[in-house]
């Protein structure tokens, strides 16, 4: 009985000194990818640095709504951008339900909303005064549009809420939402040959910001429960009467299990803060590079040793 306590003693002063807790599990960090670039690159990036440190990793598709109830519940360990204006009311259910929690923010400052380029002030130049966009309606007309301008929104799934925004308004546009994100950057493109005035939905960090200068509507400015309180903004009678934060927050969540599961990776994690032109740079290479998502993974992040290794080294143990 001496012999057995004196050996579990020993054992235990031997993984207390080696910081054996430390290791990270042998099960798969599922990271999810949604349906925008930047997204799925930097996924892919977050991906091998967990691989470098020693972790496996899986990718899974998800719905970039239904995803904050994945992290929540376990399923996939974390999501990489967190933008403010398209996910931050499921964000905040989900935190609100317990099981994730804020992993910390980009160092990159977001904004999301009804964007055209440049050659469209030419054609209307109240821009970007919202207040101009009826009278210069008949410019964005279409013949499945008919006598009503044309803005393209995005993806359904990332419920922009441009239909809600034009009623609430009374804009005389027809809201139409894109099946994806080269759909808009397919739109742009088409309209740049002979300068045709086009109204989309667009964002920022990204890359079309290089390509395509050009400016957001300003709306009425953004007010804390716009989405939620008809007595905020300028229609007292609608929501969604105001305007995307202008300078929107990019976060990363995390399942509250990813800590203890593979505390290495989590460290990492709340280490690595990415900036609007790396998020960009990341989109580029394949919007325009025209790379696989992971190819371009694999260039940035060969591209960028030196801000990767200082993330990594400090959560290796």
């Amino acid at each position: 009985m001496k012999l057995t306590n004196l050996l579990s003693a020993a054992t235990l002063a031997a993984v207390a000194g080696t910081g054996a807790t430390a290791e990270d599990s042998s099960d798969p960090i599922v990271i999810p990818i949604h349906n925008w670039s930047s997204q799925i690159v930097m996924s892919n990036v977050v991906g091998l640095i967990f691989e470098e440190m020693g972790n496996n990793v899986e990718y899974v598709t998800t719905d970039s709504q239904a995803v904050y109830e994945s992290v929540r519940l376990g399923d996939v360990a974390l999501e990489m951008e967190v933008w403010e204006g398209a996910f931050g009311a499921s964000y905040r259910a989900a935190l609100e339900k317990g099981g994730l929690h804020d992993a910390g923010d980009h160092d990159a400052v977001t904004r999301e909303d009804w964007w055209y380029p440049m050659w469209t002030k030419e054609s209307c130049p109240g821009l970007p005064d919202w207040n101009a966009l009826n009278d210069c309606a008949h410019l964005f007309a279409t013949a499945e549009t008919g006598d009503k301008g044309r803005y393209l929104d995005g993806p359904v799934d990332w419920l922009k809420h441009g239909k809600e925004r034009a009623e609430a308004l009374d804009l005389n546009f027809t809201v139409i939402n894109a099946g994806s994100a080269a759909a808009l950057w397919a739109e742009i493109g088409a309209a740049e040959a002979d300068k045709t005035p086009v109204l989309v939905f667009n964002w920022t960090p990204n890359f079309a910001e290089a390509v395509w200068p050009g400016e957001f509507v300003e709306f009425p400015a953004w007010e804390d429960g716009c989405d939620k309180d008809p007595a905020k903004g300028p229609n007292p009678n609608a929501l969604y009467d105001c305007g995307n934060p202008a300078k929107g927050y990019l976060k990363k969540a995390a399942w509250d299990g990813m800590k203890d599961k593979w505390p290495a990776a989590y460290c990492a994690l709340t280490e690595i803060s990415f900036t609007n032109p790396q998020i960009a740079e990341m989109a580029k290479l394949v919007d325009t590079d025209e790379l696989e998502p992971e190819e371009a993974a694999e260039e940035w992040l060969d591209a960028n040793r030196a801000v990767v290794d200082p993330w990594i080294s400090s959560c290796s143990s």
